[in-house]
């Protein structure tokens, strides 16, 4: 090959935004935390709100913590990606953080539900990656509440009458993944991730290695 061919380990491309959404209790929490550790490249996005933080949590590290004011001038300048309203709250996905990550080559996964994702669809499609992750049955995620012991009977109760509507909303996604087995869903996201890194358009610098090869000829 010729000197002057481009080194493949050289060759830049654009990050993708991946989205995980699903109902409470699929497993779409413990996927992404097992996706951040073993992908180097990729981070999570952090999200703004202008409820209060909470004993624990880190600015610039659970949440950028904002007043209402900033919020909605974020929204007037479209500086946000996505926001939505929850229990009198503000939250809200920040455009130039993800930008940037998205523009340096690396991966930013980001966990909001279908509503969020029809934003995002919107304003960056051709970067984003959505998965709605399933449960085997719906046996199997009233179990996973109850396994989980994070809730009252109540609020299972509210989070199994809001799964349905949630499940509605698979067509509208990219890709489905059955999480039946961590194990194997978690390989079937990362074989995702590897498939859509290669898409011609992300690999930015594939035309001049094209160009390299040809002229080499």
């Amino acid at each position: 090959m010729s000197p002057d061919a481009m080194p493949l380990e050289k060759l830049r491309r654009r990050g993708l935004m991946l989205v995980l959404s699903s109902p409470s209790g699929a497993g779409k929490t413990t996927i992404t935390r097992r996706i951040l550790e073993q992908e180097p490249d990729m981070e999570i996005s952090v999200s703004v709100t202008t409820r209060p933080q909470r004993p624990g949590e880190e600015e610039g590290v659970h949440y950028f913590f904002i007043d209402q004011d900033r919020f909605d001038d974020m929204v007037e300048q479209e500086e946000l990606l996505e926001y939505a309203r929850v229990f009198g709250k503000s939250y809200g996905t920040p455009r130039a953080p993800v930008d940037k990550v998205l523009s340096a080559g690396r991966d930013v996964v980001c966990d909001v539900d279908w509503q969020g994702t029809q934003q995002l669809k919107q304003r960056i499609r051709d970067d984003l990656v959505s998965i709605f992750i399933l449960p085997p049955s719906t046996d199997e995620l009233e179990r996973r509440l109850h396994t989980r012991a994070q809730d009252s009977e109540e609020v299972i109760r509210s989070r199994m009458a809001k799964a349905a509507d949630e499940i509605s909303h698979w067509p509208e996604y990219d890709y489905v993944v059955i999480n039946d087995d961590l194990d194997r869903a978690t390989r079937e996201v990362k074989a995702i991730l590897v498939a859509e890194r290669l898409k011609r358009e992300r690999q930015v610098d594939l035309p001049a290695f094209v160009r390299s090869l040809t002229d080499a000829g």
